[in-house]
């Protein structure tokens, strides 16, 4: 059985390919604001990369998304974290690399396992696992910040606040995004790449 190289030629060019796409998606336009949601696109090619190259690739991409995400937290792009930051940074700085680090390591270690079982199973699961995590692990970070949210939520609880008023549109949205999205592309690709082995 011939051991594949971790960095061959084909592996490091996808990673470059991934990893600029999620800068270029997280810094100029995958996230779309609508009011105090954010829809998050970056979330796809991390999902790629964990699928396509295993765990440790998807934590690489989930932590450049995090490194640009907060960047922008910092200059006051991010209109939620902007008081947050200001009141929690180590928080806000953790929360920001933590999540998607976390979802694409998850991602990536589930698909290895459920491949082995069932090919297009492992895929949607992979990609769904990636908002979850990324969503659950926002939300541990804010409430480790109430002070700073309850500020934003004014009279609301402060619990209800983050899962109605920022997560759940959220969620939904960047969940069904990736469960239609990411296992297409990924099919895509794989047909790209037969054609090139037969060539």
């Amino acid at each position: 059985m011939e051991k594949k190289l971790f960095f061959s030629a084909k592996r490091v060019t996808g990673m470059a390919v991934l990893l600029a796409l999620v800068i270029v998606l997280q810094a100029f336009g995958g996230t779309i604001t609508i009011g105090v949601a954010q829809l998050n696109f970056t979330l796809i090619p991390i999902v790629l990369g964990a699928i396509l190259f295993g765990p440790f690739v998807g934590a690489f991409l989930g932590l450049a998304c995090g490194i640009v995400v907060l960047i922008q937290v910092v200059m006051g792009m991010v209109p939620f974290y902007v008081l947050i930051w200001t009141n929690d940074p180590f928080v806000t700085t953790l929360t920001c690399i933590i999540k998607t680090t976390v979802a694409g390591f998850v991602a990536g270690l589930l698909f290895q396992w459920l491949s082995k079982k069932n090919g297009l199973l492992a895929v949607f699961i992979a990609s769904g696992i990636v908002p979850v995590c990324n969503t659950a692990l926002f939300i541990v970070g804010c409430l480790f910040m109430t002070d700073s949210v309850y500020v934003m939520a004014g009279e609301q609880n402060v619990l209800a606040f983050i899962l109605v008023g920022i997560v759940t549109f959220n969620f939904f949205i960047e969940f069904a995004i990736n469960l239609i999205v990411s296992p297409a592309i990924h099919r895509v690709i794989g047909i790209v790449d037969k054609q090139f082995k037969r060539k």
